[in-house]
């Protein structure tokens, strides 16, 4: 497990932004049984976090006519159950981190995996996300 004090200013950057964390497997659970749409980004310590997968959902979020219903978060390697528990969730899609899913009424219907953000700008993931938002959350 990664050292709160590493990890609190990555959180930051999305819940200052409106993202709210999905600590617990309740809490996951919780937020994928909503009706409409929920973003959440599996947040990470890796460089690729920092670079494009939060900068990424946050352009995003910030600059799409449509939006998720729920912007939520969890970190790997910190908030280990909700994210075990997350995973179930993504199955069959390989544990990934960084990574963003975008669930509508409790099925996941877009994801981004870690592959897919690696060596890719900011603004890249934001035009992935924003077209998402556009099928799926109108």
């Amino acid at each position: 497990m990664y050292p709160a004090q590493i990890v609190i200013p990555m959180k930051e950057e999305l819940t200052e932004n409106g993202f709210d964390e999905l600590l617990t497997p309740a809490a996951v659970d919780e937020a994928l049984k909503a009706p409409g749409t929920t973003l959440v980004v599996i947040n990470s310590v890796c460089g690729c976090s920092a670079g494009s997968a939060r900068p990424g959902a946050l352009m995003a979020v910030h600059n799409s006519k449509n939006r998720p219903d729920q912007l939520t978060t969890t970190f790997a390697g910190f908030d280990v159950d909700a994210v075990k528990r997350l995973r179930e969730h993504l199955l069959p899609y390989p544990p990934s981190s960084p990574a963003i899913a975008l669930f509508k009424d409790g099925n996941l219907v877009h994801f981004i995996e870690r592959h897919m953000i690696e060596g890719r700008p900011a603004q890249m993931i934001a035009q992935n996300l924003i077209a998402a938002f556009d099928e799926y959350c109108n």
